[in-house]
């Protein structure tokens, strides 16, 4: 999904850019060249070797002599943020009793341009997906769960914007891609209350999400719990995962409505 660029006047290209050379690196770029940060953050050598040298002098990244890497001090950027959010810190004991209970993997996450990025991540002991999927990792939000409760949040013109500007790609064989049909269970989604995937990120892996609720109704994040589908034999309202799910988002959202300070 594209973002829209703020008039010229507001825009600091070098910020723009910095940030860039910092997405540039992930869990399978871990360490990179000059070249490598120029070629994946889309800058010349000359501006990608003046931003690194910045974040080593900083503290943000490393130099070995070959290639940079980023240093924990980067975790401060993230922090700034979760830190202004108090769903996090009142998601995480909400989100234990939910894994404890139904014994299955649970995630909370916030919707980012196309993407949802994970905030919270229970993994249960029993590994569901061929990636091990963490704290910060992105998945498309028109192939999960939690991306389509969080999409039925928006307003009808963001909403538009998404299906204006997003490119659908078809993950596995179940994947949806059609527009006309995303756009229905997106609906589908809002209405029900929840959302429900099966084998779209990755074949035989089953989640339900639903919307985590701000004290002005806003939906600020997502709940979801992932299964495998042989383990979901009963689907939608029939889910015995349902209820504990739905009781989860219900929870959080009820402590955030009474935390001072929070969205």
């Amino acid at each position: 999904m594209s973002r829209q660029e703020p008039p010229e006047e507001e825009y600091v290209q070098s910020l723009a850019r910095g940030l860039a050379v910092i997405e540039a690196f992930g869990q399978s770029h871990a360490a990179l060249t000059l070249s490598e940060v120029a070629r994946r953050a889309e800058v010349s050598r000359a501006a990608a070797r003046r931003l690194l040298h910045t974040l080593v002098h900083l503290g943000y990244a490393g130099f070995d002599g070959k290639t940079f890497e980023l240093r924990p001090r980067v975790l401060n950027l993230g922090l700034a943020y979760m830190s202004s959010m108090g769903v996090w810190q009142v998601a995480q004991p909400y989100l234990e009793d939910l894994m404890r209970a139904t014994r299955e993997s649970c995630s909370v996450a916030v919707l980012d341009g196309a993407d949802i990025v994970h905030v919270i991540r229970m993994p249960a002991a029993e590994r569901l997906m061929s990636i091990a999927v963490k704290v910060g990792d992105r998945l498309p939000a028109h192939a999960s769960a939690m991306g389509r409760v969080l999409l039925a949040a928006l307003p009808p013109a963001e909403l538009e914007r998404y299906f204006a500007t997003t490119r659908f790609a078809k993950i596995t064989d179940k994947t949806v891609t059609d527009a006309k049909k995303l756009r229905a269970l997106i609906v589908e989604a809002g209405r029900r209350g929840y959302a429900e995937v099966d084998g779209e990120l990755e074949i035989g892996l089953h989640a339900l999400s639903a919307p985590i609720l701000d004290r002005n109704g806003k939906a600020v994040a997502a709940v979801a719990l992932s299964t495998l589908s042989a383990k979901a034999p009963r689907k939608g309202a029939a889910d015995p995962l349902l209820k504990p799910l739905l009781a989860c988002a219900q929870r959080i959202g009820q402590a955030l409505a009474v935390l001072p300070g929070t969205r």
